[in-house]
């Protein structure tokens, strides 16, 4: 997994010290170095940048002032001489904090924090296809989860999370309902709504508007509803 950074500092002492350290991560790729923030915005808006390091105080724009004008912006690792600033930059959702000097010990602190927030790739195995044996490892924390397909009932999204409800517990991870949705057989799950994914075979009932499992009503969503009828070998009465 190779992390795209661009380092903004108008100090080229301070830059050269963060693209030392950048440089001993085989995990971390250098994008551009700017002595501006202002040079950056062509940088972001050419080339995907996944991780920031960010000085605060320099000339013409600061730091989060350039962080503030950004409608997507990456995740920021702020890099600064100055502590004042630690409460705004972390209401901006920043990665870390980091003060000048920068010890390497404490930037990788920080980039460990930054792969700590990145959603977890769901890896599906199957020892005989797509047999009872096939399984799924979600990493929820710092447990790594091993769940049988067979028993997943539903899952469902809020925001970037997912719960993967099954038959006998819930299992929260950081993870998008899209990539969960590109591992899963399609032969086994079908997507209902923008926010949930059931299991076919747990299926024990449906409306025109929802999916019932067990108890559980799931909404089947507007846009979902005839893929979902597809899959469920239904043809519809015309209304």
């Amino acid at each position: 997994m190779s992390i795209n950074c661009v380092i903004i500092d108008d100090e080229p002492l301070a830059a050269e010290v963060i693209e030392t350290h950048v440089n001993k991560l085989a995990s971390l790729n250098i994008v551009a170095i700017c002595h501006r923030a202002t040079d950056a915005f062509e940088i972001l808006r050419k080339q995907k940048v996944d991780l920031l390091f960010l000085d605060i105080q320099m000339p013409g724009l600061t730091g989060i002032e350039f962080l503030r004008s950004l409608k997507h912006p990456p995740k920021v690792i702020l890099t600064t001489a100055y502590k004042d600033y630690a409460l705004e930059g972390y209401e901006l959702d920043i990665v870390d904090y980091l003060m000048k000097p920068i010890s390497f010990e404490r930037f990788v602190r920080a980039v460990n924090k930054f792969f700590e927030m990145q959603p977890q790739t769901i890896e599906v195995h199957h020892p005989e296809k797509e047999g009872s044996d096939a399984y799924v490892y979600v990493k929820a924390g710092k447990m790594i989860n091993k769940v049988l397909l067979k028993d997943i009932l539903y899952i469902e999204s809020f925001k970037d999370y997912v719960n993967i409800h099954t038959s006998n517990r819930v299992i929260t991870a950081r993870q998008t309902l899209v990539s969960i949705e590109q591992s899963l057989p399609e032969s086994l799950f079908v997507r209902i709504h923008r926010s949930y994914i059931v299991s076919i075979n747990q299926i024990t009932g449906f409306t025109s508007t929802t999916i019932s499992i067990n108890e559980k009503a799931i909404p089947i969503g507007r846009n979902y509803k005839q893929q979902v009828f597809h899959c469920l070998n239904y043809l519809p009465p015309e209304e």
